[in-house]
């Protein structure tokens, strides 16, 4: 090991600008957020070669004169701090590291030109290197070009993805800063291809411009000072990764665990394990109650209140779900979403009276085992009401889907143990949050052997499941002994239903909130107290539980995330018999 000594100008600039420009997109975000921190209206971006070969951005913003040009490209030198506290930071950018990043890991040029000013100014930074101002032809506004991305640093330039994989990346954080700021003009450009050109925009325009049509349900939520809006697809449009989800705080797009796994579990009664909702998210709350001087990136925060902020998006978004993903009726797999159905709900009842009236009728416990093979076989069913959009029963199939044809003619199959398991679960969540769930004392309590750890964690929260009419005690070192269990469950085995229960309390966690637990404890409990797949059902029983699933939040999709129902088109049946490409 050599000498303790100072390393030169020049590597202290490259080893900087590996933390602030690691890839294309960074480097492309950095620009788009200067230009917005300019009060740009038109911003437009064009990338090649995946960004690495070139990124050009161009915008109407403020522009910069010669001497803020040269300073613009010094490391460290910045216009949008107001005070050096670091409290209150309203802009996007404020470390004036990304310009001296970007010079110092590729060839940068920069042409800007303030409003009045009689001419345009440029600048060039080459692997650090600075060349002089001069003048330029320009129009009012800046244009940032940045060319062959570390190519003075080519041991890290070979660790970067294929072209397409980083322009994609570059798309992603293109319109993730779009959705952040809709009333900004935006225009993507890759490789000569327009990916998106969109005008000023209200926010929900845009989220349904780049997110899609289909993510309209709103999103509403205040406490005290903070409050956050935005707008998510149905659960059964979740994707396979977390691209399709905009995270925005205080106008800045971010990628912050605390917010993302307040969506997680937002979603986690609608949206299948392993998939993500589609959604904008925009929280604002003051500057001073969030520290984004966490990572060069500024894409991670630490909010002053984590759970307050934790609390308030995981019951907007369960909110969001509840009051709007009954309408949304799911497809076969591998044909387009289609809009939501046009229905009115079957009126409730008053809230003081039992909402799910008939309910019990489908309890596993009591459902009539129905031994006429008619009850299996396509029946004389009733003619289609357009009140009643799953429509009305004709089949079960394999005594586990229940074929339907709609007024409109489209055929539904309703998976019929996934149905009334959210049934189950809505029905238990309204009698919890009304006090009135009815516990069934057993006919004679029943001991359950589990592990120590399940036992301690079931009888740390015995108080909880009461709640929800589960009641247990202590039966020794290793078991519970089960006196009662929810009413609206019919006869479960509880050796099965405990085990579950234990399971997902100690996902939980201590730090989860009481009624998450419980909602979560709800949801697996639905699963042990509905029809199972095989048990055949009357013509009666199929069309009770159609109206059911009418009439019942979130009936879209079961605890688990999985549909509760296909629809088939006419136009999707003439695909799959080749009548129509």
């Amino acid at each position: 090991m050599g000498r303790i000594r100072l390393l030169s100008d020049a590597t202290i600039n490259r080893i900087a600008a590996g933390e602030v420009i690691e890839r294309p997109a960074a480097a492309a975000r950095e620009l788009v957020e200067n230009a917005l921190d300019s009060g740009a209206t038109r911003i437009r971006v064009a990338i090649a070669g995946g960004g690495i070969d070139r990124v050009e951005i161009s915008d109407d913003g403020c522009g910069m004169d010669a001497d803020e040009l040269t300073l613009a490209v010094q490391r460290h030198a910045t216009s949008k701090l107001s005070d050096e506290t670091l409290v209150r930071i309203s802009t996007l950018g404020f470390r004036g590291e990304a310009l001296p990043s970007i010079g110092a890991a590729a060839r940068l040029s920069i042409t800007s030109r303030p409003p009045g000013a009689d001419s345009a100014f440029a600048i060039a930074v080459e692997g650090g290197a600075l060349s002089p101002v001069r003048p330029a032809p320009g129009g009012f506004g800046t244009r940032v070009e940045m060319r062959d991305l570390f190519f003075a640093t080519p041991a890290r330039r070979k660790f970067l993805k294929s072209p397409r994989a980083e322009g994609d990346a570059v798309e992603t954080a293109i319109r993730r800063l779009a959705i952040a700021a809709p009333e900004v003009a935006f225009a993507l450009e890759l490789d000569g291809r327009i990916a998106f050109d969109l005008p000023a925009q209200s926010r929900a325009a845009r989220v349904a411009a780049l997110l899609g049509p289909e993510c309209a349900l709103p999103i509403e939520g205040v406490r005290g000072e903070m409050t956050v809006s935005g707008y998510i697809a149905p659960p059964s449009l979740a994707r396979a990764t977390g691209a399709g989800q905009i995270l925005v705080v205080n106008g800045r797009p971010v990628v912050d665990p605390v917010l993302r796994t307040a969506v997680r579990v937002g979603t986690r009664d609608g949206v299948m394990n392993g998939r993500f909702a589609v959604l904008a998210l925009f929280l604002t709350l003051p500057a001073e109650d969030v520290d984004v001087n966490v990572h060069p990136a500024k894409a991670e925060l630490r909010f002053r209140a984590a759970d307050a902020v934790r609390g308030l998006v995981i019951t907007a978004v369960q909110r969001a779900l509840a009051g709007g993903a009954v309408g949304i009726a799911p497809v076969a797999s591998g044909f387009a979403p289609r809009p939501p159905m046009a229905f009115t709900p079957s009126p409730r009842p008053h809230a003081a009276g039992p909402r799910f009236a008939g309910f019990g009728q489908f309890s596993e416990a009591r459902l009539p085992l129905a031994d006429n093979p008619a009850a299996r076989a396509p029946v004389a069913a009733p003619e289609p009401s357009p009140d009643h959009p799953l429509g009305a029963a004709v089949a079960q199939v394999l005594d586990t889907y229940i074929l339907a044809v709609a007024a409109d003619g489209t055929l539904v199959l309703v998976d019929q143990h996934a149905a009334h398991e959210r049934l189950t679960q809505e029905a238990l969540r309204e009698q919890r949050l009304a006090g009135l769930v009815r516990a069934q004392a057993l006919l004679m309590p029943e001991v359950v052997e589990l592990p120590h750890s399940a036992v301690a964690v079931l009888l740390e929260r015995a108080a909880e499941l009461a709640e929800i009419g589960v009641e247990i005690e202590g039966f020794g070192p290793g078991a519970v002994l089960v006196r009662a269990l929810p009413a609206a469950l019919g006869t479960p085995s509880p050796a099965s239903l405990l085990r579950d229960v234990a399971d997902e309390l100690a996902e939980q966690g201590e730090s989860t909130a009481l009624d998450t637990r419980l909602d979560a404890v709800i949801a697996r409990l639905a699963c042990h107290g509905s029809i199972r797949a095989g048990r055949r059902l009357n013509q009666a029983e199929m069309d009770a539980l159609l109206r059911q699933m009418e009439a019942t939040p979130r009936a879209a999709t079961c605890s688990h995330g999985r549909p509760t129902f296909l629809r088939l088109t006419k136009t999707e049946l003439e695909r799959m018999f080749g009548r129509r490409l």
